[in-house]
């Protein structure tokens, strides 16, 4: 099946991201920062080019010009190849005068657009997924069943099946029956598809294909806000909806922990994702920064990116993003630093004043998130909290442990961000 002209790809980017938060106070959720130099946004766009779709469109509503900003810098084609990326995003008309609430929703009040591409399919994917797969052999499976809806499945943990749209599929690999996000054990029970006592179940990954005749009469037929909680088990009632199995990597990074978890696994040996697939690529914005300079430093399982100034440090397990600057005496362990924008600026609310991005010397760092643009003082100390920790700070946020500071965080000379240090620390504190 040719996708080329065929399809068109609608990636969702609009939500709030409140499962990110801190990482989304300034920002969509597709455009947070992964792998030291990428955004979210990234993953799928680069799905669609290796996969022939060239007809892509973003929809967005919450936080969202640096995610503008990135597509507009990033994604352009040129005369011999017909294709755009383009961003749709929320608005009011005559028609309706709310914003998106929700996915089904958000597509539904782009109908029209829909409508103008005469695309006969559509592929609805998330903006926030960590996963390489080829959407062609989805379509070659999507019309050889004749699928009026194909979801794309992988099994599920036991104990993640709450997280996800749980199905089960008949012998022609037919769906017949779903759950969204089930907590009920005896729905749960139910569900089992699979001998694995591991991983019993089949989940969606969010990423639906469509007949686009399907699509709009599903979405014109009712009000339904959602595709996992009102669409799909709709469709399944009146539609011919298949299964796609999926067997490779695929991460949804839609908490912190998971964030945090999949950069770190990132910078191991042989990750589960490889961003360093010749054929496969996955495309950013090309900023023409310099090689990173490392001086005398001991480094071990880390990625550096482009463009960062690191002396005198160790660093062990940890993602280093684009123009990180770590000065002298630093230790920095199982972190994800985004890096800066720059390597100075004038400061916000003191045009005067210059802000020299980066870390400090003599700083210890362990356990944390650093969003952009930091300015940490000597000797700043930063360390985990006890898994399952939420608390929000004057400078700073933990979410299950996690410790986070936001973008643009000054951090004085001496802090210390961290659980109370034990009375058997403090006594060798003293003695030293």
């Amino acid at each position: 099946m040719t996708v080329r002209g065929e399809f068109l790809a609608v990636i969702l980017g609009g939500g709030r991201g409140s499962r990110l938060f801190p990482l989304t106070a300034e920002r969509a959720k597709p455009a947070v920062p992964i792998a030291g130099k990428y955004r979210l946004i990234d993953i799928p766009i680069s799905n669609c080019i290796n996969s022939g779709i060239y007809r892509i469109a973003v929809l967005t509503q919450f936080n969202s010009v640096s995610l503008h900003r990135h597509i507009n810098r990033t994604y352009y084609f040129d005369a011999f190849h017909t294709g755009w990326v383009q961003v749709w995003a929320a608005e009011q008309t005559t028609q309706s005068m709310d914003w998106y609430q929700g996915t089904a929703d958000a597509v539904r009040k782009q109908l029209f657009e829909i409508k103008s591409t005469r695309a006969k399919h559509v592929i609805i994917l998330a903006g926030d997924h960590l996963y390489r797969m080829d959407y062609a052999k989805m379509a070659r499976f999507h019309q050889e069943t004749d699928a009026d809806v194909t979801v794309a499945v992988q099994p599920v943990l036991a104990s993640d099946a709450f997280r996800f749209g749980i199905l089960k599929r008949d012998k022609s690999l037919k769906i017949v029956d779903f759950a969204e996000k089930p907590t009920d054990p005896g729905v749960l029970l139910d569900m089992v598809s699979r001998e694995d006592p591991e991983r019993p179940y089949l989940g969606s990954m969010g990423i639906y294909m469509f007949k686009t005749e399907a699509l709009i009469e599903l979405l014109e037929s009712q009000e339904a806000q959602d595709f996992g909680k009102h669409i799909i088990p709709e469709a399944i009632e009146s539609h011919k909806v298949y299964g796609y199995d999926f067997t490779g990597y695929w991460e949804d990074i839609g908490t912190i922990r998971s964030f945090y978890e999949t950069n770190l696994m990132l910078t191991m040996p042989h990750s589960e994702f490889n961003f360093y697939d010749p054929e496969r690529i996955i495309y950013t914005r090309p900023r023409f920064l310099p090689s990173s300079k490392v001086k005398n430093s001991k480094l071990e399982n880390v990625v550096i990116s482009d463009g960062c100034l690191i002396s005198d440090a160790e660093i062990k397990h940890s993602m280093i993003g684009l123009r990180s600057v770590v000065k002298s005496g630093t230790t920095i362990i199982d972190s994800v630093l985004m890096g800066s924008d720059d390597y100075k600026m004038s400061d916000r609310d003191n045009p005067s004043v210059i802000r020299e991005f980066g870390i400090g010397s003599d700083c210890y760092i362990e356990g944390a998130i650093i969003d952009k643009n930091p300015v940490f003082g000597h000797g700043v100390t930063i360390k985990p909290f006890p898994l399952g920790t939420d608390l929000d700070g004057e400078n700073y946020h933990v979410r299950d442990g996690i410790v986070i500071i936001p973008k643009n965080t000054d951090l004085p000379d001496e802090t210390y961000i961290g659980p109370a240090p034990s009375s058997e620390e403090v006594i060798q504190g003293d003695a030293e």
